[in-house]
């Protein structure tokens, strides 16, 4: 594997509070303690993220819009997001984990107050963006959390267990949201929900550290040197940090980057497009459940895709060979279960088979954390922030590109109704297949130039 220029230093000099203990991440409570602490804003932030899931039909009669402008508030959030992987992974080379964090949650509360407040299409849709920007700091400044903490060989369950988490927000979400609109109305809920973040925030400033300490060296003696420094998760000192272009080409060039770039890109948005947005009007409007029987069925693609997450995370751990095995089992098996959904007669599937296929989309949310894995692996520990978020677009653009695909396509089918029947819903999710064959060919194209 070509290693970076700069990672090829045997030991330097480096402020000793930035680094983790000499002997490598030690593991243990601390670990643990620091990683909970980090987590908490990752599940609020996914709180945020999937709030307007179970609010689509909601936000619809509210701001009077059509699928298409409904898209753009997921589209912009997800955009937005997308746009902020590279930009926030140099940051959190640069300025550590924690402070990105705090920022995300100032950002996650400000945009989530906005749009509870919101009576207009405009000013909720610039809301969406903000609560976007403020998600985005969170998922990477988590796992390198757990890159200083943790052994390198538990960081891929790490990280499996930070998307398990994640899914407890998405499971408040579908479970908790979906009926405190209902009875508190709009403003009350997400208001609450932006009123989240200052005890999160608090959380953070008093309790997480994200690196262990570093023994002092003796009075008046050098300072120490950390074998392996190099490949460090922890920050590099600023004179030897490279120019941020440079940083972000060396990432690119980098054959597990764009690897981990696709495999997120191709596994992770079919369940990302039903969760955030399309999911409840498919099964609401196309299939005739009601909305109990459709949150209920969205809180089984949560479940699901936390027992993928524990299944996935043993597996990586024990082999880091199992994960192309599992992406391309993952891709075949969405593939095919969305095939026998869209090709059954009228559009309307039986409920068996509805079943199926969300219990499969669960899993794709856990095989996207391949992709992230396969960046980390390739990748010394000084830039694993921008090589992070960099795999870390990949599936956010492929949602991005399904929400504004399937809106388009439920108003043509629909004619500008703005109700959506069975045969509009199937037209409409043939999209899914444009993404998920691209990204195919590329994971099989690169697959050979890179070790498991």
């Amino acid at each position: 594997m070509p290693v970076d220029p700069v990672a090829r230093t045997a030991a330097r000099t480096v402020p000793t509070a930035e680094l983790p203990a000499p002997d490598g991440p030690p593991g243990g409570r601390a670990a643990w303690l620091a990683w909970s602490v980090a987590v908490s804003v990752y599940v609020l932030a996914v709180i945020h993220r999937t709030s307007l899931g179970v609010a689509g039909l909601d936000a619809a009669h509210r701001f009077g819009i059509g699928a298409s402008a409904l898209s753009a508030f997921s589209i912009l959030q997800v955009l937005v997001y997308a746009a902020m992987q590279i930009p926030v992974g140099l940051l959190v080379d640069r300025f550590g984990p924690r402070r990105v964090l705090l920022a995300g949650v100032v950002l996650l509360s400000a945009g989530q107050l906005a749009f509870a407040l919101s009576s207009a299409f405009g000013p909720a849709l610039a809301s969406r963006a903000v609560i976007g920007c403020g998600d985005a700091m969170t998922f990477i400044s988590v796992l390198r959390v757990a890159a200083r903490w943790f052994p390198a060989a538990q960081n891929p369950l790490v990280a499996q267990l930070t998307g398990l988490a994640g899914m407890g927000g998405n499971l408040v979400s579908t479970a908790v949201l979906a009926q405190a609109l209902h009875s508190q109305g709009w403003t009350a809920t997400f208001g609450a929900v932006a009123v989240l973040g200052a005890g999160v925030f608090a959380l953070v400033v008093l309790l997480l550290r994200e690196a262990p300490a570093v023994p002092q060296p003796p009075a008046g003696g050098a300072p120490m040197a950390v074998p392996g420094a190099g490949h460090s998760p922890a920050p590099a000192a600023a004179a030897d940090r490279p120019p941020l272009l440079t940083q972000i080409r060396h990432c690119w060039r980098e054959p597990g980057t764009r690897l981990g770039l696709w495999v997120h890109f191709t596994t992770q948005f079919p369940g990302n497009a039903f969760s955030l947005l399309w999911g409840l009007p498919y099964l609401v409007e196309g299939q005739g459940m009601s909305r109990g029987s459709a949150a209920g069925l969205l809180t089984v693609l949560v479940v699901s895709t936390m027992a993928f997450g524990l299944l996935f995370g043993r597996l990586l751990s024990r082999s880091a060979a199992a994960r192309m095995p599992i992406t391309l089992t993952v891709i075949a098996a969405t593939g095919v279960c969305w095939g026998a959904a869209l090709a059954w007669p009228g559009g309307h599937p039986p409920l068996w088979l509805i079943v199926l296929l969300i219990l499969v989309m669960g899993s794709n949310g856990p095989a996207s954390l391949v992709g992230l894995d396969y960046a980390r692996a390739h990748n010394p520990g000084h830039r694993l922030g921008t090589a992070s978020g960099i795999a870390n677009m990949g599936g956010f653009l492929a949602t991005m590109v399904t929400l504004l695909g399937v809106g388009v396509l439920l108003d043509a089918a629909s004619g500008g109704a703005g109700t959506y029947s069975a045969g509009a819903f199937r037209l409409a999710f043939c999209w899914l297949y444009a993404p998920l064959l691209l990204g195919t060919v590329m994971i099989l194209r690169l697959r050979r130039t890179v070790a498991s």
